[in-house]
């Protein structure tokens, strides 16, 4: 997947800022952020792009490790980030593969920020990655992260999962989504996809307590034109956001928009 983020560049920043359903997924990830992060945390971002949330951390009073896994992402994130006052909150810029933490003390950083998703290209190595970012995470430290939603990325992207049940076949497709690997199926973002519960399970495996989860979307994942007329009043806009921020919080929700964030605290 390195080389799909080498090819993405520059749309990896706009991802959230080019539609509506990106606006609030954007949203909704910087104000679920806000509740673990204060002034003066140390934190290492994994993912960061091109540094999307590198400025909220900074703007939240945090000090930042930043890495990726793609040097062009990094890259990006160099020439967007190290131009901005928020360069001073940047304490470094490394490569790293969400798979190998092991440069990294134990009980180092206040909070893990992996947003984006890294952990979906971990595959069978998830386990054993999530474990990894548990431990450089201080005690009673969080663990924030999202990753690719099953149930709702098909609802999203229902099209297109018609389209490719009819290339790889009914049986490859039925184990595509009862297993969330998309390596079963002929898309070009090939990643592991997981449901809430699955979720809730890998906390609690890996040594964390789960603290809240929150879907990415819930009543903006469609209905494009009503979202621009409402975000075109502001008032009512930022009514829409408490309510769809509320309601992708709620357990029936979680599963509904094309992420999965959530935090786990270290025992």
């Amino acid at each position: 997947m390195r080389a799909f983020y080498d090819d993405l560049g520059e749309a990896e920043w706009s991802r959230l800022e080019s539609s509506p359903r990106g606006r609030v997924a954007y949203e909704v990830h910087r104000q679920f952020l806000e509740r673990f992060v204060k002034p003066g945390d140390h934190v290492l971002e994994v993912g960061a792009g091109p540094g999307r949330f590198t400025f909220d951390l900074a703007r939240l009073g945090a000090a930042i490790d930043v890495t990726d896994f793609s040097p062009v992402q990094l890259d990006l994130h160099r020439r967007r980030v190290g131009k901005s006052p928020t360069e001073a909150a940047v304490l470094s810029r490394e490569l790293l593969d969400v798979c190998d933490t092991t440069r990294y003390g134990n009980d180092t950083f206040d909070v893990v920020l992996a947003f984006g998703g890294p952990l979906s290209y971990a595959f069978e190595h998830t386990d054993d990655a999530l474990a990894g970012l548990m431990r450089i995470t201080k005690p009673e430290g969080y663990v924030v992260a999202s990753v690719m939603s099953l149930l709702g990325s098909w609802r999203y992207f229902l099209q297109a999962a018609a389209e490719d049940m009819k290339a790889v076949g009914e049986d490859a497709s039925d184990l595509a989504f009862e297993t969330g690997d998309l390596r079963h199926s002929q898309t070009v973002h090939v990643c592991q996809m997981f449901r809430a519960r699955e979720i809730s399970d890998l906390v609690a495996k890996c040594g964390g307590e789960m603290v809240a989860m929150s879907a990415s979307n819930w009543a903006s994942l469609n209905e494009t034109a009503v979202l621009e007329d409402l975000e075109a009043d502001p008032d009512r806009w930022a009514r829409f956001l408490k309510h769809e921020i509320a309601a992708c919080a709620e357990p029936g929700a979680l599963d509904g928009g094309t992420h999965l964030l959530f935090s786990s605290r270290k025992l």
